[in-house]
């Protein structure tokens, strides 16, 4: 719709023809143009101009036949603006002042039905609507309000009440449009429990529904109700089957797109077909609106499977491989001989598929005159008409990709995607390219097993570690509890790491816990009697007592040690950060503890420390949110830090920025304290704006900092004010810098090769 062009009808109406006369129109028939102008400035959802133009109708035309309809429409904008008080107080004393018509009555019931469902008021917006299907004349609007109706009652509980609306609108037939028909029919199926003795009936039902020819414009949401109903009674063939149907047949609606993908994403990822189930989550998201609770979930779920992606890879790839190992030569032949011999047989299956193809259809076409000229290579005509073919569609095409929609200068609407080709792709994705000489021989695939026990144990000890990180996922943030308790106890069975023991035994105790089961008993008596001094054990015997301590907590131990990094007590945070990984293996707050670690690391010892540090979390921690920010920084930030050099104190690209550096022996801090308060009693007394800071070099080394000079000679007088005026006499030993080499001899520790450079006299 036209909305601007209607707008522009209506203005030129009542520019031609409005006589507006004592504060009163005098042409009676412009108060149509007047509504008009209205209408198309709410659908282009311009509603406060709207307003101005209803307005003008009930204060300037007196004796119009439009009152009643300006008001409802000008309430209509009110409920869009969200005044909807002030549209119900409007619309009753419409209704109690005013003769309305039946439509008009109707619309006006309608309207504060609206006004109701905004307010959060459903069982009151039912009887307003209930008023309004009985006075409007039209069945549009009768089909309509019943199925608001029906979806208010779901909304509410009462599933009865809601069918007995859905009833109504089928018993409209066609008097009402067929959308309205069709959905009541299919939120009546929704609202009925499927039972042995009522499950053949509904997919009679839906089956009828599906062949009726009128329906087909609606088969996108008739394909994905039979795959509800198959997916209940857990039928998966058939239900994905009309899972894909569906997104097939789905008439661009993102919508509709956004449930198909969600379950099927939901089915793969109970399926344990975690590549698969992130593909759909993914294409979930471009059909919801950002911003909206539903997308931030989804989004939130699809980057908590990237970290189940990444651990089930681990750990079926350490599982395939130790299985292999432990297996005598004899098994390992067995083994890969029915492989390759699987191999084999698809190859031969698909090269006679590829040969029926071919044949196919092309022993008639040989023997006529264009195959002859061709020699059997088919073409519809000729070769020099294939070659004219490819070069003019390359020409007017470029380089495309076979499959649907080619055409489309973008890929950013909806599609349906086939469930089999992504199955097929997320299989093929596990398996690594093999050279096509080599993928028959038997001595390739044994050459590939490892031998080396230090790999085995290597492997096993990072399948413990992804299937108790697994078992975290699903607890936590899937709230899994019966994969996750799989994952924990396959932890325990596997001779763990020590850190790993008790964390797994505590979370598979708060998941027995929470499930009721007897189980949970057992395992606390487990840990209060093995681990009888770990937290956890103090947690079980007294958690009143745990939480009264709670300044010994992981995270009242962080924030301390990080309150003390921002005093540079570098040293304390190490060692502190060290101890506290110790003493709470496996607890979430750990790769925190690493990451703080790290940083205190890189700011006392210098850059090649720092980047083993950092590299060490990156490796441990890949999944985590400080494993993920390591990985950034040694990928973006290190690279930068890297140059060692020093600048010239001539390159204009320095910024002509200068410090005064007093250096000092950490031992001798009083002394540093006592100079950092003399220099900044002179700045204050000089009226200068510099900043003194006392930063850390190293184990031994501090430095008193004067910041904030803009030249090498500025910064050399302040020096020498310093000595010579007889209020401070400070002769202290320092240099002058520039900042961009202070931040280099900071990173690198490398202060010795600085003076040596530019601090020693030249001879």
């Amino acid at each position: 719709p036209n909305f601007i062009r209607a707008e522009d009808k209506a203005t030129k109406a009542i520019q031609k023809h409005s006589m507006e006369i004592g504060n009163e129109e005098r042409n009676p028939q412009t108060d149509e143009a007047f509504l008009l102008l209205g209408k198309a400035r709410y659908f282009d959802q311009r509603y406060v101009p709207a307003i101005e133009a209803f307005n003008y109708i009930l204060q300037k035309y007196s004796e119009s036949d439009k009152l009643n309809e300006a008001t409802i429409w000008r309430e209509k904008t009110n409920i869009r603006l969200e005044n909807e008080e002030l549209a119900l107080k409007n619309l009753r004393r419409l209704l109690k002042y005013e003769n309305l018509k039946d439509q008009e009555y109707a619309d006006a019931r309608a309207m504060m039905a609206q006004a109701y469902i905004n307010l959060k008021a459903p069982d009151t917006a039912i009887q307003q609507l209930k008023i309004a299907s009985v006075y409007t004349k039209k069945n549009s609007e009768k089909g309509r309000y019943y199925f608001i109706i029906g979806q208010l009652y779901n909304q509410l509980g009462f599933k009865d009440s809601a069918n007995l609306a859905f009833d109504k609108i089928i018993d409209l037939q066609r008097s009402t449009p067929r959308v309205y028909w069709v959905n009541a029919h299919l939120q009546k199926i929704q609202n009925i429990e499927i039972t042995d003795k009522n499950k053949e009936e509904l997919l009679e039902y839906l089956t009828w529904l599906e062949i009726n020819r009128e329906n087909r414009p609606f088969l996108d949401k008739i394909f994905r109700q039979i795959a509800v109903y198959h997916n209940t009674l857990e039928q998966d063939s058939l239900s994905l089957a009309y899972y894909n149907r569906s997104l097939r047949a789905a008439n661009q609606s993102p919508q509709l797109f956004a449930l198909n993908y969600e379950d099927l994403a939901e089915h793969y990822f109970d399926d344990n077909v975690y590549k698969t189930a992130g593909a759909y989550y993914d294409s979930v998201l471009p059909n919801l609106p950002e911003n909206t609770k539903k997308y931030r979930t989804i989004k939130k779920k699809l980057d908590n499977l990237e970290d189940v992606i990444t651990y089930e890879s681990t750990v079926q790839y350490a599982d395939s491989v130790i299985t292999v190992y432990k297996m005598p030569m004899e098994g390992r032949k067995v083994y890969f001989q029915a492989y390759i011999d699987q191999l084999k047989a698809k190859a031969d299956e698909l090269a006679a598929e590829e040969e029926s193809r071919l044949n196919a259809g092309f022993a008639v076409f040989g023997e006529s005159k264009g195959g002859k000229e061709n020699k059997g290579k088919f073409y519809f005509y000729n070769i020099t008409s294939l070659g004219y073919g490819k070069s003019d569609f390359k020409n007017k095409w470029g380089n495309r990709i076979l499959e649907d929609n080619w055409r489309w200068s973008t890929k950013n609407t909806s599609q349906g995607l086939d469930v089999t080709a992504i199955g097929t792709d997320a299989q093929n994705d596990d398996q690594a390219e093999i050279p096509e000489d080599l993928k028959y021989s038997l001595d390739y695939y044994l050459d590939k097993v490892p031998t080396d026990v230090a790999i085995i144990d290597s492997l096993d000890r990072e399948r413990n570690f992804a299937n108790y990180q697994l078992g975290l996922i699903y607890k936590e943030k899937f709230k899994e509890n019966m994969l996750a308790t799989a994952k924990l106890e396959r932890v325990l069975e596997s001779s763990p790491e020590e850190r790993l023991v008790l964390p797994s035994k505590y979370n598979l105790f708060k998941i027995y816990e929470e499930e009721g089961s007897p189980l949970a008993m057992d395992m606390k008596e487990n840990i209060i009697r093995n681990h009888p001094s770990s937290r956890y054990a103090e947690i079980l015997l007294n958690p009143q007592a745990v939480l009264e301590a709670s300044e010994d907590s992981p995270e009242a131990r962080y924030a301390r040690l990080y309150q003390l990094f921002e005093a540079q007590e570098f040293l304390r945070v190490i060692t502190g950060s060290e101890e506290s990984i110790n003493m709470f293996p496996g607890d979430p707050v750990v790769p925190k503890f690493e990451m703080l670690k790290a940083t205190a690391i890189g700011r006392l010892q210098g850059y090649k420390e720092f980047k083993e540090a950092l590299n060490y979390v990156a490796l441990n921690y890949p999944n985590q949110p400080e494993g993920k920010k390591a990985q950034q920084m040694v990928a973006e930030q290190l690279p930068k830090l890297e140059p060692n050099s020093f600048t010239s104190e001539n390159d204009k690209a320095s910024g002509g920025n200068w410090k005064v550096v007093f250096p000092f022996k950490r031992s001798n801090d009083a002394a540093a304290m006592r100079l950092q308060k003399r220099l900044e009693a002179s700045i204050k007394d000089l009226n200068y704006s510099n900043k003194i800071s006392k930063d850390i070099y190293n184990l031994e080394d501090e430095f008193v900092v004067v910041h904030g000079f803009k030249t090498k000679d500025f910064a050399l007088g302040y020096v020498e004010l310093l000595k010579n005026n007889k209020d401070y006499r400070i002769a202290n030993e320092n240099f002058v810098i520039l900042s961009i080499n202070y931040k280099t001899i900071q990173i690198h520790k490398n202060i010795k090769d600085y003076r040596q450079q530019n601090l020693t006299p030249k001879p």
